[in-house]
């Protein structure tokens, strides 16, 4: 960023191509719509653009534009009147269109039998429930560490809040997502698990 403030303009090229994935990757799941993400991801570009001549130098640049994400994503949820979901079925990777999704990582589908299937539904509608459910400040933590691989410091930076209130909202995220999932011990997932996601 610093050579980008700097005008080297080559560098922003860099820029996007270090960050564009996770942020999109972290809009998404923030506001549970891949093609309304995107919008975002380039609003938050085009903001980076816009006030780079505000970035301080000794902030690290992560954590200021998570900020940016962050915040443009509450202003959109504002304005959308329905209660927005997180899609089990998008990938985790916003360049393989055919690659791993969230569901994908928690449940594993080798038995073709029908009552397997029949599980894996509902598994499915039991956990995109108990994802809507959490409260806005516990997904944004859950969707930052997970998704985004933010490290439980970053998130905190980004969220204006300590260490200790980040990994507390994680705790309770999980506490939450287990509890809803309790009848599919088979299915569910522990800290561990959830870790793998990132």
């Amino acid at each position: 960023m610093v050579l980008y403030t700097e005008g080297n303009t080559a560098a922003f090229e860099e820029i996007l191509r270090r960050h564009e994935n996770a942020v999109l990757n972290f809009v998404a799941r923030f506001l549970g719509q891949r093609d309304v993400a995107e919008d975002v991801v380039q609003e938050v570009f085009i903001r980076v653009i816009k006030t780079a001549d505000r970035y301080e130098k000794k902030a690290k640049f992560r954590t200021w534009l998570f900020t940016i994400a962050r915040n443009l994503c509450i202003d959109r949820k504002r304005k959308q009147r329905r209660q927005p979901h997180v899609s089990l079925n998008q990938t985790l990777s916003s360049d393989d269109e055919q690659g791993e999704t969230f569901l994908d990582r928690l449940v594993d589908d080798d038995t073709p039998d029908a009552s397997s299937k029949s599980v894996r539904t509902e598994f499915r509608a039991k956990l995109q429930e108990a994802l809507s459910e959490l409260p806005d400040e516990q997904r944004e933590v859950f969707t930052m560490r997970e998704f985004s691989g933010m490290k439980f410091r970053e998130i905190a930076d980004v969220l204006g809040v300590s260490e200790n209130t980040v990994k507390s909202r994680m705790r309770y995220a999980l506490q939450t997502l287990r509890g809803h999932l309790a009848d599919y011990r088979d299915f569910s997932f522990d800290r561990e698990g959830a870790r793998e996601l990132s």
